[in-house]
């Protein structure tokens, strides 16, 4: 199959699809690309139902958490420990891709964006991604740490969300779901592995769970929107407990303690970010920015 794409109408988050270009030799304004594996639009998931505009706020939420997240974990790339890592952090990678595209196109049908112009055309206070998502990657263990906390609290997330009234939210948490539920026993393992390793594996663990702790709370806060979804989506704060207990067995196995300190003020949801987020948002839209309108 063979078409012209416009970045506004068929999204270049999918481009991780074996594509060729094929270019004139004269200066044009679009290039043609030729999709093998599977046509791009099909990726989305979509109930065929516009959001709401607080259900399209609050896809925004869920679309930035798994964009950004995305994001970082695509650095690992030919960086990982081990060659198997190196292909599981990028299957995560692309998972979180997909989960992102279907929420940023589902929150841009209240407003006629494409989840391209959600992800590569908004500044740092239109994002809404919680503070954990937007921490370094760090070391391997730090890394393993913010996986552990985020996939944790992802499957608690979806497999609430699998309720919705919206069915389009409803649809996205049933395949985000399954993946979400490996990501978090890939976590688990690496937890207890480093966890019971060596003298230095163990301290890099623990030093990564205390860094990135502080950021587990606003994960849970409930917002004013919130309010406003009921039916919707679950509180974040009915999340907390199950969350908590899930994260104690791995804990516990592991003889880690649970962190304590100081908790972040967060506001990740509100627009208000860690300064983490201007480089992670510089490097992902450098390209759509510099050329904006153009197909390939």
């Amino acid at each position: 199959m063979t078409s012209t794409v416009d970045p506004r109408e068929r999204s270049s988050l999918g481009a991780g699809v074996a594509a060729e270009v094929h270019r004139t030799s004269a200066p044009s304004s679009t290039a043609h690309v030729s999709v093998d594996a599977v046509a791009l639009d099909a990726e989305i998931i979509d109930a065929g139902t516009a959001a709401t505009a607080d259900a399209a706020e609050y896809a925004l939420w869920l679309g930035d958490d798994a964009l950004i997240l995305a994001q970082q974990l695509g650095h690992w790339i030919s960086r990982a420990p081990e060659l198997e890592e190196d292909v599981a952090l990028a299957n995560i990678a692309l998972d979180l891709l997909g989960h992102a595209r279907s929420l940023l196109h589902h929150a841009g049908t209240a407003t006629g964006r494409s989840e391209d112009d959600l992800a590569y055309f908004r500044d740092e206070p239109e994002f809404r991604s919680a503070h954990l998502f937007e921490q370094p990657n760090g070391d391997f263990a730090h890394t393993i740490a913010r996986q552990f906390i985020a996939a944790h609290y992802l499957y608690e997330l979806y497999e609430r969300l699998r309720a919705s009234d919206d069915p389009t939210l409803a649809a996205i948490a049933a395949k985000a779901v399954k993946e979400v539920d490996y990501h978090r026993d890939h976590a688990d393992q690496w937890v207890l592995r480093l966890a019971g390793g060596t003298d230095e594996s163990r301290r890099r663990m623990m030093v990564a769970l205390a860094d990135l702790w502080p950021y587990v709370d606003e994960l849970f806060a409930d917002e004013a929107l919130n309010d406003r979804l009921e039916g919707v989506a679950p509180r974040p704060s009915t999340l907390r407990e199950p969350f908590d207990a899930a994260i104690a067995l791995v804990l516990t196995e592991g003889e880690l303690d649970e962190p304590r300190g100081f908790v972040s003020s967060g506001g990740g949801r509100r627009g208000r970010h860690s300064d983490h987020l201007g480089h992670i948002r510089s490097e992902m839209q450098v390209l759509a920015r510099a050329h904006p309108g153009a197909s390939w």
